[in-house]
């Protein structure tokens, strides 16, 4: 069984997660692009992960957007987001960005695609830099 943890921006939020990951979506829905302000959302999926609660579990927020499948958790302090449980604890999402050990599984897919930002195409062709631009 694989170990991971993770962690919020400020880390007032620490978790670890004893189990596989068994997707990685990538969801380009509009509820995503609000809730992450960004082009998608990048959730990793787990059907027998065990979520633990490292350090505050006081500080986990969930939101629930009103008549839609569609939530979040998210630290109280510094808003990042982090783990939530789903149908009574029988799957785990987790936002990939909060993962402090090293995230395996590549994407397994992409997930609302007709709602994809607009300025999302093309963007093998913007100027990369390795930090801030110079």
């Amino acid at each position: 069984m694989t170990q991971h943890s993770g962690s919020c921006l400020c880390g007032s939020v620490k978790y670890q997660l004893d189990g596989d990951f068994h997707n990685f979506f990538l969801c380009h829905c509009s509820y995503c692009q609000k809730d992450t302000g960004s082009a998608h959302a990048a959730n990793l999926f787990s059907k027998d992960a065990q979520l633990t609660w490292l350090k505050g579990q006081d500080k986990v927020t969930f939101y629930n957007l009103p008549e839609t499948r569609h939530g979040r958790s998210f630290c109280s302090i510094c808003g990042s987001p982090v783990p939530t449980s789903l149908g009574d604890g029988k799957l785990v999402m987790v936002p990939a960005g909060s993962m402090d050990t090293p995230v395996t599984i590549k994407p397994t897919a992409h997930l609302f695609i007709a709602s994809k930002a607009d300025w999302e195409k093309d963007l093998d062709q913007v100027q990369r830099f390795q930090g801030y631009p110079e």
